[in-house]
């Protein structure tokens, strides 16, 4: 009896002693770093750095950019121009573009120099205004017309067939004088009314522009005929 008594406590205390060493293998077990990990990170680190951070997913679908679709981030789509805005734009772009045009015909034609020379400074100046506009209707969605209206061609057309002083008289007559004024008086509107800060900030820098012409047509021969 005693020799089986001692035999039961032997087992007792040996499986008392593998429960002990197996629970302190669990407790000291030390994870192993990621096969790709940096010597030193852990799997947990491992795992927390691979995934996407704030800064990544800016750029996923659902993200801020969704926010702006037609341009960068902090570049909202441009609001519509008012009617006034986009109608002065139209008539500016169709009188400029005329004013180019029969100044290009006008620097071939003409046989005064005074007005050759001021059909030059039309085409440099419109041409330029022509330009700045039509950025600004691009940066609005606005879409400006492509060619002259038809009443302006019939007038090119008729110009066209004049030759000497009488093309020069015209000339000056039509796109010096009578264009400029009604030119100054659309602008000056403009200034005033435009709602739109660039339309409002083209009109209000043309305007010198457009009064230096009209003073220097005056000044031109036939101009008083």
């Amino acid at each position: 009896m005693t020799i089986r008594t001692s035999r039961l406590a032997l087992t007792a205390s040996a499986l008392a002693a593998m429960l002990a060493v197996a629970a302190c293998g669990r407790d000291e077990r030390i994870p192993l770093p990621a096969a790709d990990a940096p010597p030193g990170a852990t799997s947990s680190e491992s795992t927390s750095s691979a995934t996407p951070s704030s800064a990544t997913m800016a750029g996923t679908p659902g993200s801020m950019v969704e926010q702006y679709p037609t341009g960068a981030i902090g570049t909202p789509a441009a609001a519509a121009l008012a009617p006034f805005d986009q109608e002065f734009m139209t008539k500016a772009v169709e009188g400029g573009q005329f004013e180019v045009e029969v100044a290009k015909l006008a620097a071939e034609k003409a046989s005064d120099a005074a007005v050759k020379a001021f059909a030059q400074m039309l085409v440099a100046d419109h041409g330029a205004a022509n330009d700045r506009l039509r950025e600004i209707a691009t940066s609005h969605n606005v879409a400006l017309p492509a060619s002259l209206p038809e009443e302006k061609k019939k007038e090119l057309d008729r110009l066209a067939q004049l030759s000497g002083a009488e093309f020069d008289r015209e000339f000056v007559k039509i796109a010096g004088l009578k264009d400029h004024r009604h030119d100054i008086d659309e602008f000056e509107k403009a200034s005033a009314q435009a709602q739109n800060a660039d339309v409002k900030n083209f009109a209000q820098s043309t305007l010198p522009t457009l009064k230096k012409h009209l003073e220097a047509a005056q000044k031109l021969p036939g101009a008083k005929g």
